[in-house]
């Protein structure tokens, strides 16, 4: 059996999606995230997998890594790296809860990107089931900070990429039925201002706002956005007391580029915004950083298998260089063949409008067991 052709069941799919939608699971909710971790552990198990599960740190949740048996099981394959958590805070599902209409299905995290896990795990399940090996043995890894830059996890990442010929990331893909051969390279910022405290009605002048100072640093940050570097701010958090001039205001900055040397340089002009200015102190910290990735000959390479499969099932498959970090950065920057943007057809990610199209869950998880019957 041509494996672009295995007998998918898209309501068993969905049957199997739906609780993975409906286990909330937003990074900073380690005790959420496990949850699903577990959820995931026991249907990568029920699928045949030696599961492991590996905990987390910096107080983020646990990460699984799963096994599936082959002759060569300890030999260089394939790895399917994925991630667990969300952007959703727990309740979100009160405002975007699992519903089909209209060929969509909604839900938090459901196309970034449970959704493509799971058509990960259905494409060897189903494999599995026609009774097709693979030529290269399968690891999954599941992990569970994506959403915040991966700093828990970026280490483990590499280590276990480094063990494997193919990385294959099922992050959503582009919605002209396009995949990422490449991601921008993404620089997180932590800033600081530290102003003077005073009564707010009795002794306003003698205060100095770390909020009024901040807000104009945002204006700044943002103002400083061109062609080659963007750059916002997500975060803020100031204040304590309405009566009180606020003393500390607190945040975080995103800064995106195509290219490294772009980054290097908007990295440079935001550490440039620290220093003082009308007695209060700004201070701009470097966070987490994800390299730029850029296709080399491998990453084409695998791309052009890819297309190939899609071709048999008359598919176009496009493919480009992407903003938005995902852990592909990581491999790809290392020069291991990385295709990203393997997931479902959607939009709406990060929103209350996020879904999924329905079909795109079978075209998908079919060319993703083509790529797993065929890579050796």
């Amino acid at each position: 059996m041509n494996p672009t052709d295995l007998p998918l069941d898209r309501e068993a799919m969905l049957a199997s999606l739906r609780p993975w939608i409906e286990c909330e699971s937003p990074t900073f909710d380690p005790l959420a995230v496990n949850r699903m971790m577990a959820l995931a552990a026991r249907d990568l198990a029920v699928a045949g997998a030696s599961v492991e599960v590996i905990p987390g740190r910096m107080g983020l949740g646990d990460c699984v890594r799963a096994r599936f048996p082959h002759p060569r099981r300890d030999e260089p394959g394939i790895l399917v790296l994925g991630h667990m958590d969300t952007v959703h805070p727990l309740g979100t599902l009160r405002l975007l809860p699992w519903r089909r209409e209209g060929g969509r299905v909604y839900g938090p995290g459901i196309l970034d990107m449970k959704g493509g896990n799971l058509l990960a795990l259905e494409a060897i399940r189903a494999l599995g089931r026609a009774g097709i090996r693979t030529p290269l043995p399968v690891t999954v890894l599941f992990t569970s900070d994506e959403e915040i830059g991966s700093p828990a996890t970026r280490d483990l990442i590499e280590a276990e990429a480094a063990r494997h010929r193919f990385v294959l990331v099922p992050e959503p893909g582009q919605e002209d039925n396009g995949v990422v051969t490449g991601r921008y390279a993404i620089a997180r910022f932590n800033l600081e201002a530290v102003g003077r405290p005073s009564h707010a009605g009795a002794r306003l002048g003698d205060g100095r706002s770390a909020v009024r100072a901040f807000a104009r640093k945002v204006l700044a940050i943002e103002a400083m956005t061109g062609e080659d570097c963007t750059f916002s701010v997500g975060v803020v958090h100031g204040g304590q007391w309405v009566n009180c001039v606020p003393t500390v205001c607190r945040g975080e900055a995103l800064s995106m580029a195509k290219r490294q040397t772009d980054l290097d340089r908007g990295v440079a002009r935001m550490l440039a915004l620290s220093g003082m200015e009308d007695d209060v102190t700004f201070t701009v910290t470097r966070g987490v950083t994800r390299p730029v990735w850029e296709p080399d000959a491998g990453t084409l390479a695998l791309y052009e298998t890819a297309r190939g499969l899609a071709g048999t099932m008359g598919l176009p498959l496009p493919h480009c260089s992407a903003g938005g970090g995902s852990d592909g950065n990581f491999t790809g920057a290392l020069g291991l063949p990385t295709l990203d943007g393997l997931g479902a057809i959607g939009r709406g990610y990060h929103t209350l409008e996020e879904h999924l199209d329905e079909e795109s869950l079978v075209s998908r998880g079919r060319l993703f067991a083509g790529l797993l019957a065929t890579l050796r």
